[in-house]
């Protein structure tokens, strides 16, 4: 029996743990999935578990004689997950939490990016808010504003002129609209361009990278509106091609590589590259380093390798590649009405038994046999197709057959 600990309560935690259960459905040995705490979802899926320290998950693992610990959210990384685990000798899948900062800290990672010749846009870094300002009177707008920190991806501010990028500042800095996340803030020359995700594996010694994605990070259609957490990803990406995937591995990833070695900074875990190509070439934006949501979903719906083996592999140092279906996936996130704002929750989602494709629980639990919305991202549906528009059909065709009180979700996720 291979016991498998998955910490985080989201989307990505329900498709890393179904990713792991399909794959050892081909295979004589069992495996018994715990989530911390998990949701409605990853309850189908195995075990939810209520811990709420990072001490009492360590416990846990060492208790129950875990085999592997994936870790999905960035706070537990940033608070140094990886190295309690791996103090302890538990097979932890994750970066310690040197490594972490290359997502805790946008200036960290901006002065490495730097330092070993990773193509980024240009920026400064700032502690104070009125020097801040003064270097702004200086710029070209637009103009980008950034909490240094971890704030549930939403700490970016595109300025489009002096007064927008002072109030940005202002509410970063001294308002502290994203808490100590806007302690320190970055300022970067704004580049024009489409984005790309590409997830990847790390193992020490070489970066394994996933296809490509696209994510719609805004609320309304047409990409309007506030920023959410991501309404949607398709992969791969149709618009990123073999010139731009060459320039990706020759100018960001393998300098990232040789840098993480350089700096001592080698783990087994998830590198998560935020793309942005423009006519002068492709320029990373930022680093995660964990799986991103709704990309895992996405991505995890696709892959033909064994994940288990890959991750153990990685963990273990040795050589892993990864395969994925010459296929298309798109995946659309059902949201609560008043989402990234004020919204009410609680309502009961009806007709998930009627869905016939991959479909994970991002904010959802169970109370007396129902399934309750919980939270913002309720659910995502990922249609799986020969092509992008086959796989469109599927993922919208399906998603009809759910419905709960104020549900709402983007009509256009994937159209290019």
């Amino acid at each position: 029996m291979t016991k498998i600990l998955i910490i985080g309560s989201g989307g990505r935690e329900h498709a890393i743990g179904w990713k792991f259960a399909e794959d050892f459905k081909n295979k004589e040995e069992e495996v018994e999935i715990f989530f911390a705490p998990g949701n409605a979802g990853t309850a189908k899926v195995g075990k939810n578990v209520s811990l709420g320290s990072i001490e009492e998950m360590k416990n846990f693992a060492k208790e129950n004689q875990i085999d592997l610990t994936f870790v999905g959210p960035e706070a537990e990384l940033a608070e140094g997950i990886v190295d309690i685990f791996q103090a302890e000798g538990l097979a932890v899948f994750g970066p310690h939490k040197a490594a972490a900062q290359l997502e805790a800290s946008k200036a960290f990672a901006k002065d490495f990016m730097a330092k070993y010749g990773v193509k980024t846009a240009a920026y400064k870094n700032f502690k104070g808010s009125q020097l801040a300002k003064e270097y702004l009177q200086t710029q070209e707008f637009p103009i980008v504003v950034k909490a240094s920190g971890l704030a549930a991806g939403k700490g970016v501010i595109i300025c489009q002129n002096l007064e927008e990028a002072e109030k940005a500042v202002d509410e970063i800095m001294e308002d502290k609209t994203f808490g100590d996340a806007g302690n320190e803030v970055v300022i970067e020359e704004f580049l024009e361009g489409f984005e790309a995700s590409i997830l990847s594996f790390f193992n020490g010694k070489k970066i394994v990278p996933f296809i490509s994605a696209k994510d719609h990070k805004k609320i309304g259609e047409g990409e309007t509106g506030l920023n959410t957490g991501g309404m949607g990803v398709i992969a791969p990406n149709p618009l990123f091609t073999d010139e731009h995937n060459r320039l990706f591995v020759e100018e960001i990833m393998e300098p990232t590589k040789c840098g993480l070695i350089k700096e001592g900074l080698e783990f087994a875990g998830v590198i998560f590259f935020g793309l942005m190509i423009t006519t002068k070439g492709v320029y990373l934006l930022e680093y995660n380093l964990r799986m991103g949501d709704p990309e895992t979903q996405t991505t995890l719906a696709l892959l033909e390798s064994d994940l288990y083996e890959a991750v153990t592999k990685a963990i273990s140092g040795d050589d892993f590649d990864l395969k994925f279906k010459n296929q298309s996936a798109c995946c659309v996130v059902m949201v609560s009405g008043g989402y990234p704002g004020n919204y009410d929750k609680g309502f009961e989602i009806r007709g998930l038994e009627k869905v016939d494709c991959p479909n994970f629980i991002a904010g959802a639990k169970l109370s007396n046999n129902q399934i309750l919305t919980s939270g913002g991202r309720v659910l995502n549906v990922v249609g799986l197709g020969d092509s992008l528009n086959e796989a469109r059909a599927i993922a919208y065709e399906e998603i009809k057959k759910i419905n709960f009180d104020y549900e709402y979700y983007r009509t256009d996720i994937g159209v290019i």
